[in-house]
Parts: structure tokens; sequence; C-alpha cells
């Protein structure tokens, strides 16, 4: 059984999505145990994968018997272990939070969002596990065709966001679907060791330098990286809140990952760094230019979960600049961010869910006076910001620093004034919010005939969006503290030369 344990975290939520789609035309109440339990099931196998790897190395799997190249190979190395842990784990604690959402935003759909739900999580583990770089393709069209089902499945604007995230999708895919093609033009094989065992003799090829070009392009349409970010701001402030939760802390990370083992799996540090010097450098400035951009878009909103989508832009520069650096500090940090950057952005979007749940809107001036209606929430809100702005001990001062000691080790000055200038600007941005939020509205006149609600009557969100959110509020400060067995897990992960 153990042997397994990879394509079980793969399998659970896959079956789950078939049963949900089944039994929740019968009836609403099997969704919710059929989607925990599949969730939980994933995350406790992932940790047994986990544990597996660092004991024994990386796993390889082959599916159904079949040797690769002619068959898929599933890899588990200590990155891979990792993201599955973190995929898992994030899912199922959004997913407390996305039923009871869902139950008000979408009743009567709930089999259908949660099929598509969990088939979307099956879609992402198996992207942190194959071996194979057409069957990559494939699970990234899954991942992101889910994606437009979920935002589409909410009124207004939604279905337009939808479309135009089909658009932007489509386009990534193709280019990283050139790419893939010009690799099995140039090997005869689309398993990821066979190509790095024959790409050494092509590093001169210009057909090779095509095919990185292309699968890089469409990667960063997928992640967002900007100026290629315009489908994303809509898609995720407009999608249904429950498909926000767990969109916006794993889609645009897993594209990153998805980037580093292109680069690392498929391609060689010395043919990505060492052959495309003046290119890396480039990136860094373009990932600088992309923090800066992001940053100063988010200033200007006034609407919550819009201006968490332009901090997720940003974020995508801080991590794609990191890994551009080319080296240990700068890779460290990059990888550390993915998983610190997961559990913030799920900490404020559960926050986000819990606000939308009691008062129904999101907009700047609708906060005022929730310290004192929903303390436990905006404690747990606050928490998120203190990460995100990157205030010790929670979890994003210590990728921060690695990623600032490492553009100063690079003497990539740009892309350090670049976090810096972020962390400030998330610094205006998130204690303008917790002033707003701390001051109650101001009294009306007496005398104007109407009953005004008392300032310290409290509303709090139910538990099932409450427990989540102070879950992950305390998981920032847990990760934070267990930064060193964390980067050890990472410097496993690093290639030769790091």
């Amino acid at each position: 059984m153990m042997q397994n344990l990879p394509l079980f975290v793969l399998v659970a939520p896959l079956l789950a999505a078939l049963f949900v789609n089944v039994l929740g035309r019968l009836g609403r109440g099997w969704v919710a145990p059929l989607v925990l339990g599949s969730l939980a099931f994933s995350t406790l196998a992932a940790v047994g994968v986990l544990m597996r790897v660092l004991s024994e190395g990386t796993i390889r799997y082959t599916v159904g018997g079949w040797r690769p190249p002619y068959g898929i190979e599933l890899v588990v190395d200590p990155l891979s272990a990792l993201m599955l842990l973190l995929i898992s784990a994030v899912a199922l604690t959004a997913s407390f939070s996305a039923l009871p959402t869902v139950e008000r935003e979408l009743a009567g759909r709930e089999h259908l969002f949660f099929t598509l739900y969990l088939i979307l999580i099956a879609g992402l583990i198996g992207l942190a596990i194959t071996g194979d770089a057409f069957n990559l393709y494939v699970l990234l069209e899954i991942t992101s065709i889910t994606s437009y089902g979920l935002i589409g499945m909410a009124s207004g604007r939604a279905p337009l966001s939808s479309f135009t995230y089909i658009i932007m999708g489509s386009i990534g895919a193709c280019f990283y679907l050139l790419g893939t093609g010009y690799l099995y033009l140039l090997t005869g094989t689309l398993n990821m060791s066979d190509i790095q065992a024959i790409l050494p003799g092509l590093h001169g090829s210009f057909a090779l330098a095509t095919a990185f070009a292309f699968m890089l392009v469409g990667m960063w349409i997928k992640m967002a990286f900007f100026p290629l970010h315009g489908w994303l701001p809509n898609a995720y402030s407009l999608a249904p809140t429950g498909a926000a939760l767990l969109m916006a802390p794993l889609m645009t990370k897993i594209t990153i990952f998805l980037m580093i083992r292109v680069m690392f799996s498929i391609f060689t540090p010395e043919y990505v760094f060492l052959q495309h010097v003046g290119f890396q450098s480039g990136i860094v400035w373009a990932a600088a230019i992309g923090i800066v951009c992001a940053s100063a878009l988010a200033l200007a909103q006034r609407e919550l979960k819009r201006m968490l989508a332009y901090i997720i832009v940003a974020e995508v520069g801080y991590m794609v600049g990191g890994v551009w650096l080319a080296n240990t500090q700068g890779m460290t940090g990059a990888i550390l961010h993915i998983v610190n950057d997961a559990l913030m952005t799920l900490c404020l979007f559960l926050a986000a869910a819990a606000i939308v749940y009691r008062t129904g809107n999101l907009q700047f001036e609708s906060l005022r006076g929730l310290y004192r209606k929903m303390p436990v929430t905006m404690a747990a809100f606050t928490v998120g910001a203190f990460s995100m702005i990157g205030i010790p001990p929670t979890c994003g001062f210590f990728s921060k620093w690695y990623l600032i000691m490492g553009g100063i080790e690079a003497g990539q000055w740009g892309y350090v004034v670049a976090l810096l200038f972020s962390s400030l600007v998330n610094a205006v941005l998130f204690f303008r919010l917790i002033e707003i939020a701390y001051f109650p509205a101001e009294a009306p006149a007496h005398g104007d005939g109407h009953h005004h609600e008392p300032p310290g009557q409290r509303q709090e969100a139910p538990w099932r969006l409450l427990h989540p959110l102070v879950l992950t509020a305390i998981a920032l400060v847990v990760v934070g503290l267990s930064t060193g067995p964390l980067v050890d897990i990472i410097h496993l992960a690093l290639p030769a030369g790091f």
C-alpha cells in the first residue's frame, strides 16, 4: 500500500468527484462528507508520501506498469512531496469554508460546483507529480477548464471574466504545447528524465531555445506574470467565494512550481542560466517592474478581493524574480514563498469569505466597525495582513528575507528595491483597512428617525467559516517559526550547483 501512496493522493478527489456528481443529485447531504473525507484522506496520504521521500529519496511510480517513455511516470522528489502536502492541506482547509458559502450562493447546484472543485484539486495534485511533459500539458488544461467552469457559475460579470480567462488561458496552453512539440521533434520522447538526458548535445540549437521560450511564455500567462496578468483580477474577484478560496492560494503558486520543474527537470541550470545570462537578468528586471506596477494598481482598489488579486500579481513577481536570481538564497526564498504565499492568501481570502457572509459587501467603506462586530475574524485577518507585509514572526517575513538576500547577492538592486517598495505598499494598504475596520461608522445626528444598531453588537461568522480561518492564522506563525526545517527540505530539492 505504501508503494501506491502517491497515486492514492491523486485518485481520492477524482473518485470523490464522480460520487459527488451522482449522489449529490439525490441529496446535498452527501456533498460535505465526500468532499471533506476525500481531501482528509489525500492530506494524510500526502504526509505519508513526504515522510517516505525524506527517508528514502525520490519516488518513481509507473502508472499501469508501462515503463517510460511509453507509459506515464510519476516522480515525487522532496519538492513535489512538499507541493502535494500544500495542495491537499490548503484544499481541505478551504473546503470547510467553501461548503457554507456555496450553499448560500449556488443553492441547488452544490453537486455541480464540487464536482468541478474536486477535479481541479486532482489536476493540481497531478501537476505536482507527473514526470511527462505532455501529461503536464493535459493536467494544466484540466485545471484551467475546471477553473473556467467554477468562475462562470457566479452571476453578474463573472461569465464574461471566465471567457476572458478562457482566451488568455488557451493562448498560454498553445505556447506551452508548441514548446513541448519542439522538444518531441528534437528528442523523440516526452518523458522529462529522458529529455534531460538527451538535451546536453543540443544546447547550441536554436530550436531548443525556441522550445524553452515557448514553454516559459505559456507558463507566465497561466501564472499571471505581469504584464500577462489581465485575466486574473476579474476572475478571482468575481468568482464564487468557494472557488476563489481554492484558486487564489494555489493556481499561480503551482504554476510557478511548474516553471521550476521545467527549468530543472527538463532543462538544466547550466542551460537555463549560463547560456541565457542576459535573458536571466532581463527576467529579474521584468519581475521587479511587475512587482512595482501591480503594487501600485493594488493601491487604487476600493474592494477587498480585487485589492488582494493585484497583490497576488505582485507576489508572482516576487517568486519569478527569486527563481531567476540563480543563487541559493533566491531559489530558497522563491520556493519558501510558494508555501508561505499560499497560506497567506488562503488566510486573507478566508477572512474575506467570512466578512462577505455576514455583511454581503467587501467595499472598503462597508468594513467600518468590523473589529467590534467580528473580532475573531478581524484578528485572524490582521495576522494574515502582517504576514503579507512581512512582519516577524509570521512566515511572510522569512521568505522575503531570503529573497532580499538573494537579490543583494546577485547584485540585482532593482529587484531588492521593488521588494521593499511592495512591502511598504502592503503596509499602507492593510493599515488603511485596519484603520477603517477598527473605527465604527460615524453616528448620524440624533433625531433622524432611524433605528441604529448598537456599535458593540457582535455578528461573528459561523464556526465553519471561523475555525479554518483561525487555524490558518495560527499556521502562519507556526510555519514562520518552522522555517529552518522547511528550508532543509527545500535544499534537498535544489539541483546540483545551488
